[in-house]
């Protein structure tokens, strides 16, 4: 535009795309400013979902607090329960028996496919490959089917406790999750056939939002995001839980750090997981409960408190509001993280030796990926930022603090 001097200058327009916008799935809205189509800054608006998820936990006992973990990230919430749950343990010094600890680690694993192959199906969407999205929605709604036989539900499941499970698997679960994951595993061939040497979907994701290994260590990303880059970083090999040291998988690495990158790298994560819940499969369940026998920390199964007054009284301790019930950690902090599909998830907790916590801090590796994505994007074309924002798996349940 002319200056008062008759000079031609340049100005950036400021745009607003989402939460409307298809690509940002009604909870994401970012504030752009554009010099033509390039990039010139980013400022994402994380407020839209107003969870206040951590200030919940703070006026709930600990095993309340476990359905609130559900709606963090309601991409896998199953890992979220797991997650959670593991922390109160480790603070309270609980290990859950045998049984329970194969069954979270099949259904941490099977939840980490059900998260990424979405991803990578609405990745594919997000630049115009519809059919490899429907082929993602198939494959999850079987892995739910599965959920909801296990849990009751197929998404909010809730199915943790502190101490172990709600409940033990069907007779059948062994045989059935043979079937599923079989078919998950020709579903992640498809997949890549499909999209890896793809012109289009190359041209737009190769050496876009790409992020070197030291990016990723300053940005504090984790998960597939940062081992696409190189960083060779993974809870369940590094800080093992669960059991998780018993078995052979392979934490894979890339070095393109690019959007096709962390498409690759998920797909791989997948085979990596198959591999384990076969591994846990072939070994058959061990026998025994699925909670730990600790009267003041599990809570009672349902024949005992239906059947014997000792099972009631437990209950009803547990249960109750008010000084003097529910589980009694000593005071004190701990911090607890796992590896959740999309990278490290933390639970920080404070105890004062009440019911619940004192404060609650939660680690969501989507915060993390989201306070990265402006830097992905400096200079990109305006086209690239679908690509990018793809390629992090954003959960905005995880936002809101």
């Amino acid at each position: 535009m002319p200056t008062a001097t008759g000079e031609l200058t340049t100005k950036t327009m400021l745009l607003n795309m989402g939460p409307q916008h298809p690509a940002t799935h009604g909870t994401l809205h970012l504030k752009l400013e554009l010099d033509g189509e390039r990039v010139v800054a980013c400022t994402p608006e994380i407020g839209y979902l107003h969870t206040g998820f951590e200030k919940l936990g703070e006026y709930l006992t600990y095993n309340q607090f476990v359905v609130v973990t559900d709606r963090m990230n309601y991409m896998s919430p199953l890992s979220n329960n797991i997650g959670y749950s593991i922390a109160v343990e480790e603070m309270m010094g609980v290990e859950i028996p045998p049984r329970g600890q194969v069954l979270r680690v099949i259904l941490a694993e099977l939840s980490r496919i059900a998260d990424h192959v979405l991803c990578c199906g609405l990745q594919g969407m997000d630049l115009g490959a519809f059919s490899v999205m429907l082929w993602a929605f198939v494959e999850r709604e079987r892995l739910y089917d599965v959920f909801e036989w296990v849990t009751g539900a197929r998404l909010t499941t809730s199915y943790t406790r502190v101490g172990g499970l709600v409940r033990d698997v069907p007779p059948e679960f062994v045989e059935r999750v043979r079937a599923v994951s079989k078919k998950c595993g020709e579903v992640t061939d498809e997949i890549e056939r499909m999209l890896a040497d793809n012109p289009i979907f190359r041209q737009r994701t190769v050496g876009i939002g790409a992020f070197t290994s030291e990016q990723c260590i300053a940005w504090g990303l984790t998960g597939p995001l940062a081992r696409s880059s190189g960083v060779g970083r993974d809870v369940r090999r590094d800080r093992p839980y669960s059991g998780y040291e018993a078995y052979d998988f392979d934490v894979v690495t890339r070095s393109e750090g690019d959007c096709w990158g962390r498409f690759m790298q998920r797909l791989e994560e997948m085979r990596q997981s198959l591999r384990i819940i076969r591994q846990a499969l072939d070994r058959g369940l061990p026998p025994g409960p699925v909670m730990a026998i600790t009267k003041k920390v599990s809570l009672p199964d349902k024949e005992s408190v239906w059947g014997s007054i000792e099972g009631l009284i437990h209950h009803f301790k547990q249960i109750m509001p008010g000084r003097g019930h529910g589980v009694h950690p000593g005071p004190g902090e701990h911090y607890s993280c796992t590896e959740a599909p999309n990278g490290e998830l933390g639970f920080y907790l404070v105890s004062d030796g009440g019911s619940g916590p004192y404060r609650v801090r939660v680690r969501p590796p989507s915060l993390y990926a989201l306070q990265a994505f402006p830097e992905m994007l400096k200079g990109r074309m305006l086209s690239d930022v679908v690509a990018v924002l793809s390629s992090l798996n954003v959960v905005a349940g995880e936002l809101d603090r």
